[in-house]
């Protein structure tokens, strides 16, 4: 007969799960705030679009490998601490972004924008892997990375109708005072870490062997590659799914292609949904009927009709979420010890996967639109669903 948790400490891990969720916010939202600003920076700054793809792809690419960085450095001076800074420092960063009077400034704080927000999608995997008991994991994850959903949603849609409404500024402006009001909601919710131990000082070594550990795992490396491939197969989705909405016969516009990302509502309820059914019946089955999901979601978007190929790009998005959110909370799991070095190499290859495929998918849409890009991400999901196969042994641990 199980113990009931007593309720003091149900009430610390709700508060737990809520914070992880307004961090999963803020640090997307200020990602991704950008995407629906690139036409506005054209025009204000006299670029062409590749030019301004910049104020996103180097905030990204940055992220990426300042996620090593702040998994290593968290182990000396903690989780929940570093993780406020962070959050902090990246809104001020907005800020900075929203007043730049050249477009040079504007880069060079969006690409410390992405140094900085490092420090959280590393720290909350190992965080909350520490905090939480095994039997609450999987749906305190599934919310986290709900947040991360909710906050790429709203970066995108409504920064664009504030935009429209006023100016890109005043939108980044303010979507940076609403994450100043977010990161000390996440300050005022999170308690101090219980679990955690304090190595002091920054022993290179110890990172190195730590990474070294983990890239030797049994399973370990067969999760990266998860998250690799499942982000691979979905940003390439939203990428070139405007393309071909912009052509005819449908000539969407700009603005009616961006309320596309809606359907990272979908993503939001899956990723809890998802992380709650990991904790009953296991992790492979639930990457599996994802990655089911998400193939039939790439089928459904290569009908003609305009509502099968939204729909099916919703259908992809529950697919993905419910993928990485089990995968992410299965590495924190697997990995026994230094969880945040664990962490910060599966998001390492979740977002080089985001950069390398989306990039391959573009070739793919060069050789062949539409189709080409379904079949290229549809052998990405079939990996994904090998890996799950794979592991299948282990989809209790």
């Amino acid at each position: 007969m199980t113990t009931p948790t007593p309720r003091p400490e149900r009430a610390a891990h709700r508060r737990i799960s809520t914070a992880l969720f307004l961090a999963g916010f803020a640090t997307f939202s200020l990602i991704y705030c950008t995407q629906p600003l690139l036409p506005e920076f054209s025009t204000e700054f006299g670029i062409d679009p590749a030019t301004s793809s910049l104020a996103l792809s180097l905030t990204t690419g940055c992220l990426a490998f300042s996620i090593l960085a702040a998994g290593a450095l968290s182990e000396a001076v903690g989780r929940r601490g570093l993780m406020f800074v962070s959050m902090v420092g990246a809104a001020l960063l907005n800020l900075v972004s929203a007043a730049s009077p050249s477009w040079e400034l504007l880069l060079i704080a969006r690409a410390c924008e992405g140094l900085v927000l490092g420090g959280v999608p590393a720290v909350a995997m190992a965080y909350l892997a520490e905090e939480m008991p095994p039997e609450r994991l999987g749906r305190a994850m599934g919310l986290y990375v709900g947040g991360t959903a909710f906050g790429g949603m709203i970066g995108r849609v409504a920064i664009g109708a504030l935009t429209e409404a006023t100016s890109w500024r005043i939108a980044l402006g303010s979507m940076a005072a609403v994450d100043l009001v977010v990161a000390f909601g996440f300050l005022a919710l999170a308690p101090a870490s219980r679990n955690f131990v304090r190595r002091p000082g920054l022993n290179p070594r110890l990172h190195l062997t730590a990474w070294a550990t983990h890239l030797r795992h049994r399973e370990l490396p067969f999760l990266f590659l998860t998250g690799f491939l499942s982000m691979g197969a979905f940003v390439t989705i939203y990428n070139y799914a405007g393309y071909r909405l912009l052509e005819a016969p449908y000539s969407l516009s700009q603005a009616q292609i961006g309320l596309i990302f809606l359907t990272y509502i979908f993503g939001i309820l899956a990723s809890s949904s998802a992380g709650a059914l990991a904790d009953r019946l296991g992790r492979p089955p639930v990457v599996l009927t994802g990655v089911a999901v998400m193939l039939a979601g790439m089928l459904a978007t290569l009908s003609s009709a305009l509502w099968l190929i939204i729909g099916g790009i919703a259908v992809i998005t529950v697919g993905f979420f419910m993928v990485h959110s089990v995968a992410s909370g299965w590495v924190g799991r697997l990995a026994s010890t230094n969880r945040s070095h664990a962490a910060s190499l599966y998001l390492l290859a979740y977002y080089v996967g985001s950069s390398v495929m989306g990039s391959l998918g573009g070739w793919a849409w060069h050789e062949g639109e539409w189709p080409a890009v379904i079949t290229f991400c549809g052998v990405l999901a079939l990996g994904v669903g090998a890996i799950a196969l794979r592991l299948r042994r282990v989809g209790r641990a």
